[in-house]
């Protein structure tokens, strides 16, 4: 008897166009996305607990910001417990149906996104 798969947890731009393959969209970022008007997000949830501090973002966007080091400064974040109710979340909408996570980001494989999957991915 094959094992039933579990649903995926994607990650998409948040500029592109919204699939019937997405799920519950879920928006990951602190800042709405510029130039986006929320009806054409499609947004279904936008956890602001999940997203990097607006130190952390300004420190990786800055001189001294580097991926692997933002990665453990994040995934220490996401151990705080406003952030650990929202991941708990994510965990159950994930079990039940695909979850993608919308970013701005221009590159979300460097992104907290990509950490945020991971994590979502391990459970």
């Amino acid at each position: 008897m094959a094992a039933a798969s579990t649903p995926a947890v994607r990650v998409r731009r948040v500029y592109d166009d919204p699939s019937p393959d997405d799920g519950v969209r879920v928006l990951v970022d602190r800042l709405w996305p510029r130039g986006l008007k929320k009806t054409d997000a499609h947004v279904d949830e936008w956890p602001k607990a999940l997203t990097p501090s607006t130190e952390l973002r300004r420190w990786y966007h800055g001189p001294e910001g580097e991926y692997e080091e933002f990665c453990r400064r994040y995934e220490a974040e996401l151990d705080a417990p406003e952030a650990a109710v929202a991941l708990d979340r994510l965990r159950d909408l994930a079990a039940e149906r695909t979850v993608t996570l919308l970013t701005a980001a221009k590159d979300p494989s460097v992104s907290h996104t990509s950490v945020l999957q991971r994590e979502l991915n391990a459970s």
